[in-house]
């Protein structure tokens, strides 16, 4: 009672009060947005759209649904979602982020479609639903079945729970087809005819499968760019059941989230030198055999020149400029911390030290940034693909720590390779290049990568951390 009164002291109306909060909250979920798209004000951007977020739920409680029971059972269910989401955010790793992602996406997508189903079984009931409203809840259902099913199995592909290999079958797209028109179908009949509620959850029950189908024949080194499109689906599935509740808040959050899901999506294509229909359709990530050389030789003909800590420790201290190529088996290991060790151990030796991101490095976009913010990597030493990618031949050590297909030469000179035209960091163009690798094994496009057989490279084997460790201790005794 003390927010109606609140509003009543103020002379607005109940409405008026809700839309200027709904207003508020949609306001700070635009300046979080904007703020996430730095590294710096990423910390920032996360609190102010909490803010908005919390002050979209305080509204809805408490003066849009006064119903003293419905504001336990909603305060209950908040509860709960804010301890699962909590405990989930601090155990996970930085290296399993993007599975959290996924099932975060997943949810959120299957809460829109559920909510829209039973506010669409209300209003039938009532017999007090139009047009807009089926559409709204057909779009809703369909689409955030879809992505909750989606998102599961690329889950499951990323925390190795099932293969990240492409899963293909003959007649699949065939399959497909007739899923895509079995859910055409019953949504024209649900939009135009009937508006049964057993249709509806058929519906539902088909864009499931749908979800299913949709990303068992992408590989898991494409999983990134497949998660970045669901968050965007997810998105506009709340929109929709934005429209359906009659809800500003949830309409404007909705789209933003589609829509920044889909430029991000777009931008990871990009990255990867391919198009969205080629991330989707292509089914990379299968391992080949071995990959050819320019000159036709396979890896297996090849050999490959292995340094010691100690070697590569004379190296990096008598260098004027080296430049550090950090990837996902940086992050695996939990290197980072190390790293910056290595990296101000050389400055103080007067190396000029510097990071090259690339754009999709890790699995996801930022992975890169936020690990090294981490360790407390100055920001100025971050540099995008664009930036640095011409400084690379004036660097005496490109340091590559963990990274693979974002340094593969094949991207540029193999045309039969399934990420030629992608575009890499240029670390072959550097005076000498030191590899850090566990293995030989191919990165995540299942291909061989020859910048491991340039007569320049230096392939130092191990765990990141440990290798890193043991360079530490090489530079301060040389």
């Amino acid at each position: 009672m003390s927010q109606i009164n609140l509003l009543a002291a103020s002379g607005l109306t109940l409405d008026e009060g809700v839309s200027l909060l709904y207003l508020l909250a949609s306001v700070l979920f635009i300046v979080g947005l904007k703020q996430l798209s730095s590294p710096k004000g990423a910390r920032q951007g996360n609190l102010t759209a909490a803010l908005g977020m919390l002050i979209a739920v305080v509204a809805s409680l408490t003066v849009i649904h006064p119903s003293g029971g419905k504001i336990i059972a909603m305060l209950v269910a908040v509860i709960i979602g804010t301890l699962v989401g909590a405990v989930s955010a601090r155990r996970v790793k930085m290296t399993a982020m993007p599975q959290m992602v996924a099932a975060f996406n997943g949810v959120g997508g299957g809460a829109a479609a559920l909510v829209s189903v039973g506010e669409f079984t209300r209003l039938v009931s009532g017999s007090n639903h139009g047009i807009v409203l089926a559409i709204s809840v057909v779009f809703s259902v369909v689409i955030g079945s879809l992505s909750f099913a989606g998102s599961a199995i690329a889950f499951a592909k990323l925390q190795e729970l099932m293969t990240g290999i492409p899963i293909t079958y003959k007649g699949q797209q065939l399959v497909n087809g007739i899923i895509l028109l079995g859910i055409l179908v019953l949504a024209v009949d649900i939009v135009g005819f009937t508006s049964s509620i057993p249709v509806l959850v058929v519906l539902l029950i088909i864009s499931l499968l749908l979800g299913v189908a949709f990303v068992l024949p992408i590989g898991g080194a494409d999983m990134p760019v497949v998660i970045s499109l669901l968050n965007a689906f997810t998105g506009l599935a709340v929109a929709a059941s934005g429209f359906a509740l009659g809800s500003t808040v949830l309409i404007v959050g909705g789209t933003l989230v589609g829509t920044s899901g889909t430029f991000l999506t777009m931008m990871m294509s990009d990255a990867m030198g391919r198009s969205l229909s080629n991330v989707l359709f292509a089914a990379v990530g299968k391992v080949t055999e071995s990959s050819s050389g320019g000159d036709g030789a396979t890896s297996q003909d090849q050999s490959v020149r292995s340094g010691t800590a100690e070697d590569i420790g004379v190296l990096l201290t008598y260098s004027q400029k080296v430049i550090i190529v950090p990837g996902y088996g940086l992050a695996v290991a939990q290197a980072q911390h190390v790293v910056r060790e290595l990296a101000d151990l050389l400055e103080q030796k007067g190396v000029e030290v510097s990071y090259a991101i690339h754009p999709v490095a890790g699995r996801m976009p930022g992975h890169m940034n936020v690990l090294l913010a981490e360790a407390d990597v100055k920001y100025d030493q971050l540099k995008e693909m664009d930036e640095i990618n011409d400084e690379f031949k004036l660097a005496d050590v490109a340091l590559i720590v963990g990274a693979n297909d974002v340094v593969n030469p094949a991207a540029k000179t193999d045309p039969g390779s399934p990420i030629y035209g992608m575009p890499i960091l240029n670390a072959e163009d550097a005076k000498n290049i030191v590899f850090m690798k566990r293995s030989m094994r191919p990165g995540f496009a299942g291909i061989d990568n020859q910048l491991m057989f340039d007569p320049k490279t230096i392939m130092f084997f191990g765990d990141a951390k440990e290798s890193l460790t043991k360079l530490v201790a090489a530079v301060k005794v040389s």
